[in-house]
């Protein structure tokens, strides 16, 4: 089967780097597949699990905004930040969803609901890819 060379990397640096037969991502207009030789395109991400699958193995890497290139050899997510399940301290990410939800819940006026909301997705997204190892 044909694959197509996967890069994901972040401001700190390259946080993954494999070859995959399909790869899923979260973009802003929704979840999108790419196989070896799509058509090139740039597209923005939202908070999400990246998916990288090969050889009937799935590797995820938690991605947090940021942009996809797509090549028709190649695929580079260029993300805000990004975690492989490894990388994840998921006692952190449970302690950030609890504030996240316990702000979400606060009716003050004070509170940003969609910083809280963007908290608790991250939060979740993590503790998910966490749990793939």
């Amino acid at each position: 089967m044909n694959t197509v060379q996967v890069s994901v990397v972040t401001p700190d640096g390259a946080v993954y780097s494999s070859d995959a037969e399909l790869v899923v991502v979260k973009t802003t207009e929704g979840e999108l597949g790419i196989k070896a030789k799509h058509i090139p395109l740039v597209s923005p991400l939202t908070v999400g699990r990246a998916r990288f699958l090969k050889d009937g193995k799935e590797d995820q890497v938690s991605v947090s905004g940021g942009f996809i290139e797509v090549r028709p050899d190649q695929v580079t997510i260029l993300a805000e930040t990004a975690e492989t399940p490894e990388q994840i301290d998921t006692e952190r990410a449970e302690k950030a969803k609890n504030r996240a939800e316990k702000r979400l819940n606060d009716d003050s006026a004070h509170i940003d609901k969609a910083r809280a909301e963007a908290a608790l997705m991250r939060a979740v997204t993590r503790l998910s890819v966490a749990k793939a190892k």
